[in-house]
């Protein structure tokens, strides 16, 4: 009668034959008490072409299921406290949040109150019961160091993320595993910390590529890293791939704008918001979900950037 899990199909189809025969009233109400049919989507980034890829699938997924999407996006909203406040909100029953900047003791207060949200792409490691959708940063990482040293790449520059990310922690972690396969540790030396931007990718390369022993390749954390590296190759008169490979992350319209074309890592951004929404629509409903870190394949795109390690 109340929408509680777990009861079968069946044995809820024949309750509710027996109250309609009995003239009983049929209310039900999901496990959280919540009316509202609203999703707040909280996105606090610029929506570019990574961003709006999933904000855009999950819009779009919403609206099949006859959702309201109410956006909270762009980096104005970054500091600004909502998470809160979502629970008091009468109008919602639930939210998606990308890449929360929050810490996670304030995720871990709003499932406390019973909210039903879907974190995508999570900053920090969460506690089992919160559910978030990420890509599979580790195997990804490793998939692309691993396409370097079969071309005979062993010296290779890692420009990850910010350090506190959990993305960055996996990619790191399967940059090494890809490197140990051949017996060799990374070299702190060849590591840097950025914010993913262009004009960070630019200065870390450059920082790199001006070492007395530079590396043969540079893995770097998005595309828009890469494209910063691509540059500052360029200025070097190194070319691309004879004296330095580079490869990127995502996949996104930038990776097949470069000359050379980037290789690169598909991240399935359409497919990360559409099973967000599908976790979501699960809990709002209060059905059984039992796996709720989920993590989506990635697949290595090989394109005109990567080459093998240059002979003199």
């Amino acid at each position: 009668m109340n929408g509680q899990v777990p009861v079968a199909p069946e044995t809820r189809e024949a309750v509710e034959g027996a109250m309609a025969r009995l003239g009983a009233p049929q209310v039900r109400s999901r496990p959280s008490g919540r009316a509202g049919r609203d999703v707040i989507v909280r996105c606090p980034y610029l929506l570019t072409d990574y961003f709006g890829i999933i904000v855009s699938a999950v819009a779009e997924t919403l609206e099949l299921h006859g959702r309201q999407v109410i956006l909270n996006a762009g980096d104005a909203v970054r500091d600004v406290e909502v998470l809160a406040g979502l629970p008091d909100r009468e109008q919602l029953g639930g939210a998606i949040l990308i890449l929360p900047p929050e810490p996670a003791r304030d995720l871990e207060a709003l499932r406390r109150r019973d909210f039903p949200f879907v974190v995508i792409d999570p900053r920090t490691p969460l506690p089992r019961d919160i559910a978030a959708v990420s890509a599979a940063h580790f195997s990804g990482a490793r998939s692309v160091t691993a396409h370097l040293v079969s071309l005979g790449h062993r010296r290779i520059g890692m420009i990850g993320g910010p350090g506190e990310w959990l993305a960055n922690e996996a990619r790191m972690a399967g940059h090494a595993s890809a490197l140990s396969e051949v017996g060799v540790l990374p070299s702190p030396e060849l590591c840097r910390s950025i914010e993913p931007t262009s004009d960070w990718g630019h200065s870390s390369a450059a920082e790199l590529l001006d070492l007395p022993d530079r590396p043969t390749a540079l893995v770097t954390f998005n595309d828009k890293a890469a494209v910063g590296a691509l540059r500052a190759a360029y200025e070097r008169g190194l070319r691309v791939p004879e004296d330095v490979s580079i490869a990127g992350f995502d996949d996104v319209y930038l990776s097949s704008s470069t000359v050379p074309m980037l290789t690169t890592v598909r991240q399935p951004l359409g497919e990360l918001g559409r099973m967000a929404v599908s976790l979501l629509m699960r809990l709002m409903e209060g059905h059984a979900v039992e796996t709720l870190h989920v993590e989506l394949a990635t697949e290595l795109i090989t394109r005109g950037s990567t080459g093998p390690v240059p002979t003199a």
